[in-house]
């Protein structure tokens, strides 16, 4: 039987612990309901079992964000495959919307939907206070839009994604007017990714100098007008880490 750890807010360093209290009071094969290939090893069959972990927790008529990427790409045919009834998802991602479409899973635009039921998205690394830097794809502008109007925003992973301190590179999307102006006020630890433009004519770039403390260095992108978004995504937005481990998911449960 592949084992569901739940790790608690005070031991989610330790990848070895079993919490002996469940999140909701019920077994935690109820809480996700997994469904395991008999030996899983790789990264891909780890993100896998944690997109298909993300996919047990929604229900018939709930509004659903969807992210963008690999991982992203193992919760769509999962989805598809509940068969839930009367859901409304929206995508961050070209792509992930025509693979949505592809296997059935209905999507609309996000212009109707004031708020999000739960937004299921993969991280690029979460460190043990809940910590992201999301972007690799140039998708973070929208995926952080979707996972901030979301009740709950749900993160899954493979074992390679937690690490202990975030490092560079912190993805960025720059407005392309006064673009000069603000890689001058950035300084020389941005540079242009040569990637075409985001769907919202973004200009993609990343930061590679030193992160040290993440939320004065969000602070700091933020504060510059030019910068429309930064991959660095705060803890207080997450609600839930999805970790594959082997042959078992961890999940981590912050506090929002």
């Amino acid at each position: 039987m592949p084992r569901v750890r739940l790790l608690d807010s005070v031991d989610r360093q330790r990848a070895d612990r079993v919490d002996a209290e469940l999140v909701d009071g019920r077994d935690p094969i109820e809480i996700a309901k997994l469904r395991y290939s008999p030996i899983v090893t790789d990264s891909d069959a780890e993100k896998r079992i944690a997109a298909e972990a993300a996919a047990e927790l929604v229900e018939d008529g709930m509004t659903i964000g969807l992210g963008t990427g690999s991982t992203v790409a193992h919760l769509l045919p999962a989805l598809a495959a509940r068969g839930l009834n009367d859901i409304r998802c929206v995508a961050t991602s070209v792509a992930t919307e025509e693979q949505a479409r592809g296997l059935g899973v209905p999507v609309e635009e996000f212009s109707a939907l004031e708020r999000l039921d739960i937004a299921i998205d993969g991280t690029d690394q979460v460190t043990p206070d809940g910590w992201l830097i999301k972007g690799g794809g140039g998708a973070h502008l929208r995926e952080k839009v979707v996972a901030a109007a979301a009740d709950r925003f749900v993160v899954i992973a493979d074992s390679s994604k937690p690490v202990d301190s975030l490092s560079a590179p912190v993805p960025l999307e720059l407005f392309a007017f006064g673009l000069r102006s603000t890689l001058t006020r950035l300084g020389d630890a941005v540079a242009l990714r040569d990637v075409p433009r985001s769907p919202d004519a973004g200009v993609i770039a990343d930061y590679s100098g030193e992160i040290g403390d993440s939320a004065a260095l969000a602070a700091h992108l933020e504060a510059d007008p030019g910068v429309a978004a930064h991959g660095l995504f705060p803890p207080d937005l997450v609600s839930d880490v999805l970790i594959g481990q082997g042959n078992a998911v961890d999940r981590l449960a912050l506090s929002r």
